[in-house]
Formats: C-alpha cells, sequence, structure tokens
C-alpha cells in the first residue's frame, strides 16, 4: 500500500486563498484541489459503494442490521435537495438519511454527510449546518466549472428508538467517513465546514 498524504497537506491553509467579502468568508478552491479532495473521498468509499469490505474495515456494533437491510445508499430512492417543499412528503417517522454528491469526473457518488431524524419530514427544513456545507461546495464547484448533483436519500428501515438509531447513525459514519459530519471533518481537511465570520 502505498504512503497517504498527510492530513493537512491536501487542502493546508497555504494552499487556499480567504478573501472577506462583507460579514462571510469566502474560500476560493481551484479546479485541481477540489477534485483531488474528491478523489481522497471517493478511494474510501468506492469498496463500500461496491458492496465489498475495505482492506482495514473495522466490526460494526450494528453489524446485523447493516447485513440484514443489505445497506447501500445506491438502493435508496435519490430525491432532490428541495425535497420538503413538496406539498406531500415522501418520506415520514424515523430515518437515516444520507447526502451524496455524483461526481461526472469520477463517474460514480460521493457520501458527503449522513445524518438521522426522528421526524424524515420536518429534518431538513429550517436551519441545517449540512446545508450552510452544500452551499459551499456548490458555489465553490460551480466556480471552478465542475458539475454537482446533489441528492438526499432516506433510509426508513432504522430504529425508531433515538438512541439505537443513533448508533447506526455513528456506525455508519465510522464506516463511510462523510466528509460533513463533524466526526469525520478534520480527516479529510474540508474547507467547505469552516466557520463564518
Amino acid at each position: 500500500m502505498s504512503p497517504s498524504r498527510k492530513q493537512g497537506e491536501l487542502l493546508s491553509t497555504q494552499n487556499l486563498s480567504c478573501e472577506s467579502n462583507h460579514s462571510a468568508q469566502e474560500l476560493f478552491l481551484n479546479k485541481s484541489q477540489i477534485k483531488t479532495w474528491q478523489k481522497r473521498i471517493h478511494r474510501h468509499q468506492e469498496h463500500l459503494f461496491q458492496g465489498r469490505p475495505g482492506p482495514t474495515e473495522q466490526g460494526s456494533l450494528f453489524k446485523d442490521l447493516e447485513q440484514k437491510s443489505e445497506f447501500n445508499p445506491l438502493d435508496l430512492v435519490a430525491l432532490p435537495l428541495s425535497f420538503w417543499r413538496w406539498p406531500k412528503a415522501p418520506h415520514n417517522g424515523p430515518a437515516i438519511y444520507l447526502v451524496m454528491d455524483h461526481s461526472e469526473e469520477l463517474n460514480s457518488h460521493i457520501l458527503l454527510y449522513v445524518g438521522e431524524t426522528i421526524a424524515a419530514d420536518q429534518r431538513w427544513k429550517g436551519e441545517h449546518d449540512c446545508k450552510r456545507y452544500l452551499s459551499a461546495y456548490t458555489e465553490s464547484l460551480r466556480n471552478v466549472g465542475l458539475k454537482i448533483q446533489l441528492t438526499i436519500r432516506f433510509w426508513t428501515d432504522v430504529p425508531t428508538e433515538t438512541t439505537k438509531r443513533r448508533k447506526v447513525e455513528q456506525s455508519l459514519i465510522q464506516k463511510w467517513l462523510p466528509p460533513f459530519n463533524k466526526e469525520t471533518s478534520s480527516r479529510w481537511n474540508t474547507p467547505f465546514t469552516a466557520p463564518s465570520l
């Protein structure tokens, strides 16, 4: 196995130019930086999308639940991020939700965020940290001419008890390492999760 680059090397502060615009900080990333960042995530997640165990994959507390459901995010119905504006909600009740992008460059998906909710029809309404990250991500990709195909998917075959559902969520986060989850954003040196000024 070839040695990987250190976390701080890919998108270090030296590689990012920040410019203040009113009260918001804007990150300007070039096309190569964004593509390299996406490729790093893809390398980790590719085998998971294909249903193969990874080289260093650890056991999961909820392995039986994941195997029973043969969990693969691509098996879930893809919805636009604006689904919550529809007159009738496509999902209700407890769920694990996953936000993904399909990279034309990689010809593959990357899982950006995993969350859990007791009310799938309500969770995406209003303020949400992930919405801010996705907005920064979308703007950065558009600025360099890369296409964005964001979707959200709901897995409703999950425990109704919040504590158990959160354990499933954490298990998925540790397995997939989505870059917009706070637990894993430092691993990817994710610039899109930088706090606003």
